[in-house]
């Protein structure tokens, strides 16, 4: 369901409790003992200069390249694109992170991409040469406490139950807020195209 009054007055696409809980706990599960401490810094480009940063960052994530869910997420990514009038052009996806927040986990103020940075992956024919434009989070529980979802200079923070899933210019600057009490998951997905001219 689409929430319009919400939508025209932000620069971001919601679509409220859209994923069913069969879904989110598969995507939840796809992830155990396969997670890793988040690293900070290289935007998809450059992996060794990504590091540790507890300052910054303090999540677990787990990658995903299941084609039943890049499938599910094209979707709503090609129906927020259009019903926004952002209408970028996109034609690739990075791999999707799973991410764990436990209690105190944090994802301070970022940016996932500004829309002219080039990757430079030669051996991935996807994404090479294309930059980061939309970005989606996809909420998967609603267990826990904390952990909310804000854009920078905006004074909604957005902690909406399971299933919801948020779209936006990878360029707006973001955070998730510390978890209090629980543990908090959601599926985090970039998706690429030429750079802006």
């Amino acid at each position: 369901m689409l929430d319009g009054s919400l939508n025209a007055l932000h620069p971001y696409w919601v679509f409220k409790n859209e994923l069913n809980s069969e879904y989110c706990e598969k995507i939840i599960n796809y992830g155990k003992k396969k997670w890793e401490v988040a690293k900070v810094g290289s935007i998809g480009l450059d992996p060794e200069k990504s590091k540790i940063n507890k300052d910054i960052r303090i999540t677990k994530v787990a990658w995903c390249n299941e084609q039943w869910l890049f499938d599910i997420v094209w979707h709503y990514v090609n129906v927020a694109n259009k019903n926004s009038n952002w209408n970028f052009q996109i034609d690739a996806c990075e791999a999707m992170q799973i991410t764990k927040y436990e209690t105190k986990g944090h994802y301070d103020f970022h940016q996932d991409g500004n829309g002219f940075t080039r990757f430079e992956a030669p051996d991935n024919k996807f994404i090479n040469g294309k930059t980061r434009k939309l970005s989606m989070t996809i909420v998967l529980n609603e267990n826990y406490e904390g952990g909310e979802f804000e854009f920078f200079d905006d004074k909604i923070e957005i902690k909406e139950k399971k299933g919801t899933i948020i779209v936006f210019p990878s360029y707006l600057v973001h955070r998730v807020k510390p978890v209090v009490k629980g543990t908090r998951y959601s599926l985090v997905v970039w998706f690429c195209g030429e750079p802006f001219k």
